[in-house]
């Protein structure tokens, strides 16, 4: 039984089973509709999705702009002006790409957001994100059936290509013009599900570094023990990196830390060789590392060329994708968007936890500009099931979350 199978079950114990006939929620219908438009990689079609939130910005009376950093990459900003516009604005981020599926190993059909008589909803992008940017949406919504007023303005933010970097997406948009008009003051973007009763919150990222280190030596045939092979080389340099990956291992364990909180070093692509009785002339490996954000990030790359030039002769490292280090958004009471986010979750009696991201979202290239920008998804009781199969959200949970934001948001306007 697979753990999005369990969990569903658990779910069905504590919760009551839902009439077949009770109305649906707007919000609800508007988020399924959203998770059936395949906005999956690779080669997405984003045409369907524009579509669909143009047409909730006409819901909402609300302006909106396409943008395109990128042939076929849109971005889609809803704006809502607020009473003093010259104010730094807040940003509400999320991003319409979702990642690829294995539909033979899941229940349902990914893109059918079918819900079942418990009201789970079924669907990649559930968690991850497209549940955020209905939620957003449908908090707007809220406000103006309130007829309630702010005095900054609030724009709400599509962008694609995040799962594969944001390269043509976020990290274009905010060096652009474009972005500045928006005079953003403060962010929200995507976090992660928690399965207790608390709420993860996320201010920062480790540094993300993609490496490929390349060993050239002496070839031959396959019966003699040649010097200087580039496998005796590459050996060097795997035992180097394993080393530091034990040490991190061990480290999370006895210290009790989160993903987080270490760096992760993964071996990830071996090459070379032609044949199995020729000694190559190169062999390269590579690795998959994310530095945690007490690493000296100055300190280490040397670190990666002293074990190179240990190796021997011909060794190098190349960097595929080299983040610099970012400074993580502070969480104390000297942040004014921290203090009112954290004072409307204590009146709400949310149970929050603090975290660096493990993984990479968009969130780095905001906080890169010196934006402060926090991840966060309210959604709790629920298995983090983002990339996995059979990905989905409870109904009941979704909704709660337009409430959460609701105040959280309308808190972080009045700042």
């Amino acid at each position: 039984m697979t753990i999005a199978c369990i969990w569903a079950s658990l779910l069905k114990i504590k919760r009551r089973k839902m009439s077949s006939n009770q109305e649906e929620h707007e919000a609800v219908t508007n988020f399924r509709e959203y998770l059936r438009i395949p906005t999956v990689h690779p080669n997405v079609d984003y045409s369907k999705c524009v579509e669909f939130l143009l047409r909730q910005a006409q819901s909402l009376n609300l302006p909106s702009n396409i943008y395109y950093m990128a042939p076929g990459q849109p971005i889609v900003v809803i704006t809502w002006l607020g009473q003093k516009p010259e104010l730094p604005s807040i940003l509400l981020n999320s991003h319409t790409d979702v990642v690829p599926v294995y539909p033979e190993f899941w229940t349902y059909d990914p893109f059918s957001a079918h819900k079942d008589e418990y009201g789970n909803i079924y669907a990649r992008g559930s968690q991850d994100m497209k549940c955020v940017g209905i939620q957003y949406i449908e908090t707007i919504r809220k406000y103006l059936k309130d007829k309630l007023v702010f005095d900054r303005t609030i724009h709400i933010l599509f962008v694609p290509d995040e799962e594969t970097g944001g390269n043509l997406g976020m990290k274009k948009f905010v060096k652009s013009p474009e972005f500045a008009a928006l005079n953003v003051g403060f962010a929200l973007d995507e976090g992660l599900a928690s399965n207790d009763n608390s709420f993860s919150i996320y201010y920062g990222e480790r540094t993300l570094w993609h490496l490929k280190v390349t060993c050239s030596g002496t070839p031959g045939h396959g019966s003699l023990l040649h010097e200087n092979t580039a496998g005796e080389k590459l050996q060097y340099i795997i035992n180097k990196f394993m080393n530091w990956r034990d040490y991190e291992k061990l480290k999370m364990k006895s210290c009790n830390l989160g993903a987080g909180d270490i760096t992760s070093i993964n071996l990830t692509m071996l090459n070379g060789g032609c044949q199995i009785n020729v000694v190559p002339p190169e062999l390269s490996v590579c690795f998959d590392v994310r530095l945690s954000i007490d690493v000296d990030v100055e300190k280490m790359e040397k670190t990666l060329k002293k074990w190179c030039k240990e190796a021997g002769e011909d060794v190098t490292v190349e960097f595929l994708e080299k983040m610099a280090f970012i400074q993580p958004t502070k969480i104390d009471k000297n942040n004014p968007w921290w203090v009112a986010f954290k004072n409307e979750c204590d009146e709400m009696n949310l149970k929050l936890k603090t975290y660096i991201f493990p993984g990479a979202t968009d969130s780095r290239y905001i906080r890169q500009i010196g934006i402060p920008a926090l991840g966060f998804s309210p959604i709790n009781n629920t298995p983090i099931l983002l990339h996995d199969h059979n990905e989905f959200l409870n109904e009941k949970t979704f909704l709660d979350g337009i409430d959460i934001y609701y105040n959280i948001i309308k808190s972080l306007a009045s700042v």
